[in-house]
């Protein structure tokens, strides 16, 4: 098969889908990788160690597209990608579709069949491709957070660790899964005071055990979000439904009562966002103000340490790429379960429940032969 690896063009994305020694793996196995000129740039990775790799460097993202099998990005197609979306396309990479029902409509009338990283699943109901990002934002958003807090930002010029006969800064964080304990893990080594918040009471005793009392759990409920909000000097949304909208989890009435110049990092911005008051940002607009809090609602956040996120991105997508390349997608996604529930729309049709759910449509169960 022919595998495309275009250049990201939505705004401060500077990953890319493959690194070299995928391109290596891949063409061992058979296959072509054309590989955009400028592709890695924003990940050093320049267009020599691509061709060095094996990749076929090509100048231009339309013939990437037209000339691909396989198409692997990192974030959803722009407006003006669509324009390559037909019928024999696959596509791979993070869709984020539940907010997003143009893009929705535009993949179910091309017939792309697109399959969307984040919503692939193990039986054990882990997310395996969007676990490194998750990892990465978890670890960026407490230091994004420390920024935003500086008074030449606008924040209250409060330290995270504190110093000795100052206290250290509340954090909040709305969310115990992986983002939660990433920034959790970053939070609690500046020396700050950090507050978990979940629903799930069997989660909220491992983070005890796993932090050893140097974090305070507390079950999700309006009354305790509002009332450590209303502490908080950084918060960090990290509430997460796999393929569905993020549940609004903080109402507007809760941010009005936060103390002015605090700091809200929403890292479930992909799915919606977890507050009445979000709405995607990017990096070169990253903040606004509501109510006195400065929002951080970028939807790319690892793009800030890209060639990090890309090799831990290749890392979990190679093993999947090469069984879509080897197989074709009908054969892969009954080989492998978990691929098979990353499919988010084939040969026309809304295949994911969860992005259906949240825009109020149809959908139809994916083939079994």
């Amino acid at each position: 098969m022919v595998i495309g690896v275009p250049k990201e063009i939505k705004s401060g994305e500077t990953r890319v889908a493959l690194v070299p020694s995928g391109v290596t793996a891949l063409q061992e196995s058979g296959h072509e990788v054309l590989v955009e000129a400028g592709a890695g740039e924003g990940s050093s990775i320049s267009n020599e160690e691509y061709a060095k790799a094996g990749a076929i460097i090509v100048e231009s993202a339309k013939d990437v597209w037209r000339q691909a099998d396989i198409i692997v990005k990192v974030k959803e197609p722009q407006t003006s990608e669509g324009a390559y979306f037909r019928p024999s396309l696959t596509l791979f990479t993070y869709l984020h579709l539940a907010p997003l029902r143009e893009l929705t409509q535009s993949l179910m009338d091309s017939g792309v069949t697109a399959i969307a990283y984040e919503t692939v699943q193990e039986e054990d109901g882990s997310l395996p491709l969007l676990e490194p990002m998750s990892e990465v934002a978890g670890r960026l958003a407490p230091q994004v957070g420390a920024q935003y807090l500086e008074k030449c930002y606008h924040g209250r010029g409060v330290l995270l660790g504190g110093v000795p006969g100052v206290p250290a800064a509340e954090v909040v964080i709305i969310g115990g899964g992986i983002v939660g304990t990433n920034s959790a893990r970053v939070a609690v080594g500046t020396g700050a005071q950090v507050t978990i918040i979940d629903k799930n009471l069997r989660r909220l005793r491992e983070l005890d055990d796993l932090f050893q009392g140097r974090v305070t759990t507390l079950a999700s409920n309006s009354t305790n979000i509002a009332e450590s909000l209303s502490r908080a000097d950084l918060t960090i949304g990290a509430v997460l439904i796999p393929g569905a909208s993020a549940p609004k989890v903080i109402r507007r009435d809760m941010v009005e009562r936060m103390k002015r110049g605090t700091v809200f990092v929403d890292v479930a911005i992909d799915q919606g966002g977890c507050a009445e008051t979000s709405r995607p940002t990017s990096h070169s607009e990253p903040v606004y103000e509501v109510g006195g809090v400065q929002h951080y609602c970028v939807t790319n956040l690892p793009a800030l340490v890209a060639n990090t996120s890309t090799y831990a991105l290749t890392n979990a997508t190679l093993p999947y790429l090469k069984l879509l390349a080897d197989h074709g997608v009908g054969q892969a996604m009954r080989k492998n379960a978990s691929l098979r529930k990353g499919i988010s729309t084939y040969r026309g049709a809304l295949t994911c429940h969860a992005v259906a759910d949240s825009q109020g449509r149809s959908w139809e169960e994916l083939p079994v032969g």
